[in-house]
């Protein structure tokens, strides 16, 4: 079987882009997972974080599921969100467009550059709970605020939410990035535990400068990752909750990719955050697949030059960062 694809990444989150509206592909969902785990492989010659498979909708201009590379399917990704609107929005000659995604239908649109010549999309981040049972986390309490959990830190504050991936956000200082304490606690979550039975998404923040935050998350099904959007935006909604930051005001989000930027926006209970950034393409390929014995062979590959663009963004995220952590 013949697949084309193309590599791309969002903050250096990186995916590979399989497209199921031009070709007439068809996968089991156990293809599809088994599919993420032999071609996200980073020993094999593509690897990447996951799989983004676009399909047609008939309820919106696109629908989006992701795959991690361990095989499992995510409810969202900010990051790979962006390059599945470019990709539609490319594909029907749009400048905005709606995404079908496994929880709600998203507003896509092109924006302003981000950093000069980096194709840059706004996406939007939603719905947002505080239950506890939406992520799902095991206390006996509704919701999880700016507070201790006695299982995982006697030091650290937690706030969690789903939006709609599962995730758990504390702000911290510059020495908790210097430590193992992330590593281990986000370990201990993500393996057999009694608080979060699917896991979760768990991010240090670090404000920097009033509208700047750095960002890192271990990724549930991924582990350390260069961006997790999801969690960029969780994190900047949950400084807005904390006064550190400003509704309707754009959020710098510093990450080990690059950078983005978030606006949250609350109308009276309910919040939603817009997540702006990179959409940037690395190389298209063409491979052929013997799915049954898990193996490929890359027939072509086009190598595109965006990336170097990109790292010019990417080299002045670092220098804040370094200038800050």
């Amino acid at each position: 079987m013949q697949i084309d694809l193309i590599k791309g990444h969002g903050s250096g989150n990186d995916f590979l882009l399989i497209d199921e509206i031009s070709n007439d592909y068809f996968f089991t969902e156990e293809d599809r997972a088994n599919l993420a785990k032999v071609l996200c492989d980073r020993g094999n010659e593509l690897g990447a974080d996951g799989i983004l498979f676009i399909l047609k909708s008939d309820r919106a201009d696109g629908r989006m599921r992701v795959f991690n590379a361990d095989g499992s399917e995510a409810s969202m990704c900010g990051n790979g969100l962006r390059l599945v609107a470019r990709y539609i929005c490319e594909l029907k000659g749009l400048e905005k467009a709606v995404i079908e995604t496994m929880k709600a239908n998203l507003k896509v649109m092109k924006q302003e550059d981000i950093f000069p010549q980096v194709h840059t999309y706004q996406v939007e981040i939603s719905p947002v709970m505080f239950e506890l049972r939406a992520l799902p986390l095991n206390l006996p309490k509704p919701t999880l605020f700016n507070e201790k959990i006695k299982q995982l830190s006697d030091e650290l504050r937690f706030t969690a939410l789903a939006v709609p991936n599962p995730h758990l956000i504390s702000i911290v200082e510059t020495e908790m990035f210097q430590n193992n304490l992330q590593k281990q606690l986000s370990e201990k979550v993500n393996g057999p535990n009694d608080l979060f039975p699917d896991g979760v998404n768990v991010s240090f923040v670090k404000p920097l400068e009033k509208d700047s935050i750095y960002v890192r998350t271990f990724e549930r099904g991924v582990g350390f990752t260069n961006a997790c959007g999801t969690a960029m935006s969780a994190s900047s909604l949950v400084t807005c909750l904390t006064e550190l930051n400003n509704y309707e005001k754009a959020i710098n989000v510093y990450n080990n990719g690059g950078k983005v930027q978030c606006v949250v926006h609350k109308l009276d209970d309910t919040y939603s955050i817009d997540l702006i950034g990179n959409a940037t393409y690395l190389y298209r390929a063409s491979i052929q697949l013997a799915l049954n014995e898990k193996a490929f062979s890359v027939t072509s590959r086009t190598d595109l030059t965006e990336q170097k663009t990109y790292e010019k963004l990417q080299s002045a995220a670092q220098e804040v960062i370094k200038q800050t952590l």
